[in-house]
């Protein structure tokens, strides 16, 4: 290629001046001498133009192909109906249509959700970021295969320093119905046994106008209603223990609708107790008598009621009940009219001595069955013609006395089941063989009614604790009265306040004590999520995940301790996800539980016609009436249109890479010199013969 190149001897500024010098003499030359003084403006011209120093430029250029950058939109509302399966249609095809364009080189850019917050669909991000190093006048144009919700529109593409047109393909159908639940009023926390008010609103397009809601309480069906669609309405539940209180709402299904990932929403809230209530019985005094009071004491979260019988069971005077005290012990108060309001009843070496009538310990007894807590400290009592095993007690107590008290130094051992057990898995100390913790002196022989199995044994294998759900209720017998001499050092001690607290909260249902249990979090390196399933079996089966979009996958499940098996995974996309295992689920939220992918769902081609047309591209969907796609032509367009009914245009550059340059100076050398001096004689010889002849 040969072309003009100059390279002035002096600024270009100061040449500048100086044609202006030359071309004003020229004129007044002209002016007085006539055409004769054309001669000295040409000289001039020629000093002009030999320090312009004007040169012959012959570049070998190599033509370079331009680049369209197609941008594939992967985000979770392209998941949806057969939007999927229509974009890798598409973008099969384009890949092959390409290939008939000899001078354009395609970039395929595949987009994902946004790796975390929720940031939803960001194409033209990733747009400007994959064309970094593209000069921009090599960009023939842009493709952008999507569905149309996108959450980083720019005013124009001028606005990313890109001048190429746009041209959208936008998958889905225009007749798209879909129905979800929006939450109104979702509150977070609720005080345990209180009512809570949720406030929700169903919206739909295309549906019926009313639509039934299904509630669910941690799995459990607990309401089914049908409200009209577009109006706000109230849902009230009850915070039925502490922890996690997983609430779900969800809406029926219209026929044929996009997805019904939006049709459920999940509230996890957190159940708060104003104060956990509980009501500690002392029997005959002893040495470890203070232990637990101690130990609920310390808890600020604990409204402990404490009374203790000082009267020992030998003594037997006649003397009144009523007398035995200069506080009336409120046994009507508490244990009829109170007894509900309390989470967890002890019985501290307590000996029946006719304080308490047989129809407390049936209210007792129902209180247990309705959902209470119930824990038996046994000392030699318990082995007594003054048992709480010879009362209607007995009907709920896991084990029987058989009148034997054992009085030898043992240390207390996890069984097998116990290994597995929340309440004794991993005690402190109990990796040794045998437990590094300190003896204790005396167990109650007892037989565990059938069924049960005792998580703790003494002496001779003895049961040492026995836990025992009766209905809705769970009971506990401690059948030693010596974890006073943990708390106290004896032998160096051992874990009593773990084990005394992770049995009392374990009998006020704390969630993190569940024997079977299934738990998900995250665990704050990217998406990963781990999975914890707590059984008592020897085995867990698998774990079934369900994404926020609907897919599923399978998780096998590895044991770390004896008891609690894990596994973890990568969420493939942000949102909810449900999992299952048999009649267990849990949730986890990956990034925001409701993500803006998934706030509006349909397709559009309003949100990105704007900034298409005004780039000089065009905006279409793929869907054809037939059911099928309808792909554009693509071609190279040279003039102003850059799209048509049926094709889509890129616009070339010619660009090119050189190779290499050959210069050849026109006002250098012999010939320029001479070029000079035959204007100045030239101009010489007229003007000399214009003298003479005058």
């Amino acid at each position: 290629m040969l072309s003009l190149s100059f390279t002035p001897l002096i600024p270009w500024p100061v040449l500048a001046g100086f044609g202006v010098i030359v071309a004003a003499f020229a004129v007044l030359a002209i002016v007085a001498r006539g055409r004769t003084a054309l001669l000295r403006a040409v000289a001039l011209a020629l000093v002009l133009g030999a320090l312009a120093n004007p040169s012959l430029v012959r570049e070998d250029r190599e033509p370079v192909k331009d680049v369209a950058a197609v941008i594939v939109d992967r985000s979770g509302s392209q998941q949806l109906g057969d939007r999927s399966q229509m974009t890798d249609q598409v973008k099969a095809e384009l890949e092959r249509r390409f290939g008939a364009l000899a001078n354009i080189e395609p970039r395929f850019i595949d987009v994902q959700d946004a790796h975390d917050g929720d940031d939803g669909t960001r194409l033209f991000t990733a747009l400007s970021q994959s064309l970094a190093d593209v000069p921009p006048e090599r960009l023939a144009g842009v493709v952008m295969l999507t569905d149309g919700v996108v959450h980083d529109i720019p005013q124009s593409l001028e606005a990313l320093g890109i001048k190429a047109p746009l041209h959208v393909l936008v998958t889905g159908h225009p007749d798209e119905r879909d129905r979800q639940i929006k939450m109104l009023e979702a509150p977070r926390f609720g005080i345990v046994g209180k009512d809570l008010t949720i406030r929700a609103e169903v919206q739909e397009r295309g549906g019926t106008g009313n639509a039934t809601v299904t509630v669910r309480r941690d799995g459990e069906e607990i309401g089914r209603k049908t409200f009209p669609t577009g109006q706000p309405f109230s849902l009230t539940t009850k915070i039925e223990h502490g922890g996690p209180n997983v609430v779900e709402i969800e809406v029926e299904p219209l026929p044929g609708e996009l997805t019904t990932v939006n049709n459920r929403a999940v509230l996890p809230i957190e159940g708060i107790r104003e104060k956990l209530r509980v009501l500690l019985v002392s029997g005959e005094p002893h040495q470890g008598e203070r232990t637990w009071r101690n130990l609920l004491k310390s808890d600020a979260s604990v409204d402990l009621v404490h009374f203790t019988i000082l009267r020992p069971p030998e003594k037997q005077d006649g003397t009144p009940i009523s007398e035995l005290s200069l506080i009336a012990f409120p046994t009507r108060e508490l244990f009829v009219q109170k007894i509900k309001d309390f989470d967890l009843i002890i019985f501290d070496r307590y000996a029946n001595q006719s304080v308490l009538p047989s129809a407390y310990f049936d209210n007792i007894v129902r209180y247990v069955r309705e959902g209470g807590a119930l824990l038996v400290a046994a000392g030699p009592e318990f082995a007594s013609s003054m048992s709480l095993a010879r009362t209607r007690l007995a009907s709920v107590l896991p084990g029987e006395p058989n009148g034997k008290v054992v009085e030898q130094a043992f240390k207390a051992a996890i069984t097998d089941i116990g290994a597995r057990h929340p309440v004794t898995r991993a005690l402190p100390g109990s990796e040794a063989k045998p437990p590094a913790w300190g003896d204790w002196l005396r167990i109650v022989s007892s037989q565990t009614r059938p069924g049960i199995q005792p998580i703790l044994s003494g002496a001779g294998n003895l049961p040492l604790l026995d836990l025992s759900r009766e209905e809705k209720g769970r009971v506990a017998l401690m059948l030693s009265d010596q974890s006073w001499l943990w708390a106290r050092g004896y032998q160096q001690g051992g874990p009593y306040l773990d084990l005394l607290r992770r049995l009392a909260h374990w009998l006020m249902k704390e969630p993190g004590l569940e024997e079977e249990a299934l738990r998900a979090q995250t665990t704050g390196r990217g998406r990963e999520v781990r999975v914890e399933r707590q059984t008592m079996s020897e085995t867990a089966e698998p774990v079934t995940v369900t994404g926020p979009t609907g897919n599923t996958r399978t998780l096998d499940l590895t044991q770390g301790e004896p008891g609690l098996f894990t596994a973890t995974f990568e969420a493939d996309q942000l949102g909810l996800h449900t999992l299952r295992s048999g009649n267990l689920v849990a949730f986890v939220s990956v990034g925001p539980a409701n993500p803006r992918e998934l706030a509006d769902v349909f397709s559009d081609t309003e949100r990105l016609k704007a900034v298409a047309e005004a780039s000089g591209g065009t905006i279409r969907r793929v869907a054809d009436a037939n059911g099928g796609t309808a792909i554009p032509r693509l071609q190279i367009a040279r003039g102003g249109r850059l799209g048509g009914a049926d094709w889509i245009g890129f616009r070339p550059s010619d660009s090119a890479n050189i190779l290499g340059v050959e210069v050849y100076p026109l006002a250098l050398g012999l010939w320029a010199l001479a070029a000079l001096a035959l204007a100045v004689l030239a101009m010489w010889l007229v003007e000399g013969r214009r003298g003479r002849a005058a």
